[in-house]
């Protein structure tokens, strides 16, 4: 499971520098930004499920 969250969190992140790097496309970047820290939350809250579960 972690390795899809490493990836969508690379994919997040490309998102988010071109969309910074062309000016017209900044709503790339905001998208990017969001998606970045909700599957960062995600990974996180399951994460802490697991160990609690253990």
């Amino acid at each position: 499971m972690w390795i899809a969250i490493v990836i969508l969190l690379v994919v997040w992140a490309i998102l988010s520098v071109v969309g910074f790097v062309f000016e017209g496309l900044l709503w790339l970047a905001i998208i990017g930004i969001i998606l970045f820290i909700g599957t960062l939350a995600v990974g996180l809250i399951q994460n802490a499920r697991r160990k609690s579960a253990r």
